[in-house]
């Protein structure tokens, strides 16, 4: 028997669109062509659970093997194996998909679908890395002859008579110049590894040396041996294809580290696991991600039937969720993937959409399960599920009720609580409630306990990510507004009926102990305004003002547009305490130079309480006290 012939398509130059388009990375020629021995692998098993063929199955473990003085891959299958009339239909008519086929034919087969298939393409991804490739194969049906197909990228081919003994299919590659690359032991088992980690069929490569028990030595202590043996560089059975009843929490954990290795123990997870308007399977996990807004990308891992696809999950995930870790696997996303599929495709929408309703569903479950516990957890929760309420409307809707707010006495409060606990405290006269915040609990500590002076509560809001969920809940809660607890004097963050003070400085006096401050102060960034507090608030105290500080900070953080408020040097506001006893002090004082020094003094103080005073400032502040001591 010997053939030759053309393969059926319809360009000359279908060769080199492989080559260049059909992936973007020439690795996947191996993901590809062991994805289709594991395909030859499970069309076998199901035809024998189907009792289409007779006696046992045996071993099955797909091998790829390396020569690198022949330069050849060799990836070979004891699967169902093809007879020259189905190379010539699969091989050569490049439109045809076996899988597919297959699929059909038994469709009424309750797991077909574990087939991995509809890449009628996939075999010719050898071509993207070979200039040679060869088939020995040897169909699974009786008194079938092995038959051997070669082609070297061109549109020729030949079929003759094959040498395999047995049941199965070799692929043997001519590694081209260009792709020697491929011709290195640790290269290929790093491929085999990312893309093949989780197949269902092992996945031979080459062997490795362990050591086992090797009875006692003289005082008794155990002794081992080195033994060579088959590096398998698959785990058939991941924690993601069974249901949750068979896992313990034990296994998660040890599926997480399997993942990640040198990652620390997440949180908690999420068994994704759906037949219907989709398929799909896989567990998601939540990591400590403390305070940080560190989106780590490329750490939740698409898989088609265990297959792996790319870590670049951004079109079906929301942009949130890729705080997660963890696996999603779906057959219906197909493994020659691109970006545009991702965009268009239906299931994939529907797929995001299932996931952010799941990780919803799932955090108020342990909210209202474990409420204790779903605070002490907050401090790495928190930035995750304000990072979704910020990007996702509907998960915003749903986290409503278990996001949390914490104030300075580390009480935690969802937002309905919140809202009812300060209404009729932290009213000012306008009707509009004032809920105060703190970034720097230390550094604001003056401020803080003003506020609690007047019975208000603070928040604390120190994460990255909260100058934008401030904005948020402005937006989201009626007739309420968030100010930054050092953004004025608290008399005027909340301003009451009985909190207006009278000044007890004449209009003279005011103005005389402002032209004291401005010459003392003598920077234009500091605007100097003297205000009625009680005798016993703070002479002086420095603040910036709430809208123009959050202006900036969304600068800095990139906010679209804010970069006018960037380039904008800060600008304070010096609050002068007309009714304090230093400020008469200073009015009577009758040397210039010593108004001058105890006005320094008192803004320097201001400065000091917000961490403002550095550099020579600080020294001659220091020998300034000194001096007045």
């Amino acid at each position: 028997m010997k053939e030759k012939g053309n393969i059926s398509i319809h360009t000359e130059n279908i060769f080199p669109v492989i080559k260049k388009f059909l992936y973007s990375d020439n690795e996947i020629f191996l993901r590809e062509l062991v994805s289709n021995a594991v395909d030859a692998t499970q069309k076998l098993k199901r035809l024998s659970s189907l009792g289409k063929i007779g006696g046992e199955v045996g071993d099955i473990t797909v091998s790829v093997s390396l020569d690198e003085k022949a330069k050849t891959i060799t990836i070979s299958d004891k699967g169902i194996g093809m007879t020259a009339e189905e190379v010539k239909k699969y091989i050569n008519q490049i439109a045809f998909s076996g899988a597919e086929e297959f699929v059909e034919k038994f469709k009424e087969a309750k797991d077909a679908n574990e087939i991995i298939g509809r890449f009628g393409l996939g075999f010719y991804s050898a071509f993207m890395v070979a200039d040679l490739v060869e088939i020995q194969s040897l169909s699974y049906q009786d008194g079938a002859e092995p038959v051997r197909w070669e082609c070297d990228g061109s549109t020729s081919f030949e079929i003759s008579e094959g040498n395999r003994t047995e049941r199965g299919t070799d692929i043997i590659l001519h590694i081209n110049a260009d792709s020697e690359e491929f011709l290195g032991k640790s290269r290929l088992q790093e491929i085999l590894t990312k893309y093949g980690k989780f197949l269902p069929v092992p996945i031979k490569f080459g062997t490795k040396t362990t050591s086992e028990p090797d009875g006692e030595d003289e005082e008794g202590k155990p002794k081992y041996k080195s033994v060579e043996v088959d590096n398998i560089i698959n785990n058939t059975s991941p924690a993601w294809i069974k249901t949750p009843s068979e896992l313990k929490d034990e296994d998660y954990l040890a599926f997480y580290r399997e993942l990640y290795p040198f990652a620390e123990d997440p949180l908690f997870w999420i068994h994704l696991n759906v037949d219907y308007p989709f398929n799909l399977t896989g567990i998601l996990y939540f990591p400590k991600i403390k305070n940080e807004l560190d989106i780590q990308k490329n750490k939740i891992k698409l898989y088609s039937r265990q297959v792996f696809i790319t870590d670049e999950i951004k079109d079906i995930v929301p942009e949130f969720l890729m705080l997660l870790h963890g696996v999603i696997d779906s057959p219906d996303i197909p493994l020659n993937v691109s970006r545009s599929f991702l965009q268009a495709d239906s299931n994939v929408k529907k797929i995001n959409t299932y996931i952010t309703r799941k990780v919803a569903d799932k955090l108020s479950e342990l909210f209202k399960t474990d409420r204790k516990g779903f605070e002490e957890k907050w401090n790495d929760i928190g930035v995750f599920v304000k990072y979704g309420m910020l990007t996702d409307d509907k998960f915003a809707e749903k986290a409503t009720d278990f996001c949390l707010v914490k104030n300075t006495e580390n009480e935690y409060f969802t937002l309905k609580e919140y809202a009812a606990k300060v209404k009729d405290i932290q009213n000012d006269k306008d009707g509009q409630v004032v809920y105060l915040y703190s970034t720097d609990t230390a550094n604001q500590d003056s401020f803080i306990a003003s506020a609690k002076e007047k019975g208000y509560d603070v928040l604390v809001f120190d994460s990255p990510i909260d100058s934008h969920f401030v904005g948020f809940l402005e937006s989201k809660v009626e007739k309420t507004s968030l100010k930054r607890v050092d953004s004025d004097v608290i008399d005027q963050l909340i301003k009451k009926e009985d909190n207006d003070q009278k000044l007890a400085l004449t209009e003279e006096e005011s103005a005389s102990v402002k032209s004291i401050f401005e010459k003392t102060i003598h920077k234009d960034t500091y605007q100097v305004e003297i205000t009625a507090l009680k005798e016993d608030a703070m002479p002086v105290t420095v603040t910036m003002d709430e809208f123009m500080r959050r202006m900036k900070e969304m600068a800095q953080n990139g906010g679209g547009g804010m970069g006018f408020y960037g380039s904008l040097p800060d600008n304070y506001k010096v609050t002068v305490n007309g009714n304090h006893p230093l400020i008469k002090r200073i009015l009577a004082e009758e040397d210039e130079a010593n108004k001058e020094k105890l006005a320094k003094q008192a803004f320097d103080l201001a400065l000091l309480s917000r961490g403002l005073l550095t550099g020579s400032e600080l020294t001659d502040f220091v020998k300034r006290s000194v001096s007045l001591i």
